[in-house]
């Protein structure tokens, strides 16, 4: 690797490692979205909920005296109570989710996710043989798990936002309102971290082309 690439190399795999933590926080976290039932009184008990990939939580609020018709913030004081998706643990009861959306997402968004962190442990893997074995053509497909990390959390994040789209839209649930929360957003990050920096190492770590047009590849700089 020639000096004026080592720089840009190391930028851009703490760019990656960045994305990559934003990631892990995302998957193990359970602030993906907030649900919000319709308040038909004022200071009336109602029900919110928060998911994940994995787990949902419900919060039992007092909605103070307002106008707002939703429930919520999630913020405010309440008695919460989580539990694991009934079809990973099926110990656990979680009819409120079962209900109220196809577990087909839930398990897809959740598999894809487990795939992003597979293709992550290679990249790293390969990147830090890349290091010790002084191998940098290891960057190569490092660069690429990485970007294929990054699009398998994408295909995560449009599942979860077509499951919660079908949730509001159904006339079979309670809810009317919803939101992203900073989970949602970690992914978010993570995908654009993960996705553009594997294409940026692919094109740092390829080796220096020709500078001049009768200089072959054969008489090019070689790499170190």
């Amino acid at each position: 690797m020639s000096q004026t690439q080592a720089p840009k190399v190391r930028t851009t795999l703490f760019c990656i490692l960045v994305g990559v933590v934003l990631a892990l926080v995302a998957v193990v976290t359970d602030h993906w979205a907030v649900l919000s039932p319709e308040v038909e009184h004022h200071n009336a008990t109602c029900e919110a909920a928060h998911f994940g990939l994995w787990r949902i939580c419900t919060k039992r609020i007092v909605m103070p005296d307002s106008k707002d018709k939703t429930c919520g913030p999630i913020t405010l004081p309440g008695e919460k109570n989580c539990s694991y998706f009934r079809h990973f643990n099926p110990g656990e009861t979680s009819e409120i989710f079962e209900v109220t959306t196809q577990k087909e997402y839930s398990i897809s968004a959740a598999a894809i996710a487990i795939f992003s962190l597979g293709f992550i442990i290679m990249g790293t893997s390969c990147a830090l043989l890349s290091f010790r074995k002084k191998r940098d053509y290891l960057l190569r497909p490092a660069s690429l798990f990485y970007a294929f990390a990054g699009l398998c959390v994408f295909v995560s994040v449009e599942v979860t936002r077509q499951s919660v789209k079908r949730m509001i839209d159904s006339e079979h649930t309670v809810w009317i309102g919803y939101y992203y929360s900073w989970s949602f957003a970690c992914a978010c990050a993570a995908f654009v971290l993960l996705f553009l920096g594997g294409l940026a190492l692919l094109l740092f770590s390829l080796p220096r082309m020709p500078q001049n047009p009768w200089e072959s590849c054969m008489d090019a700089e070689p790499e170190h």
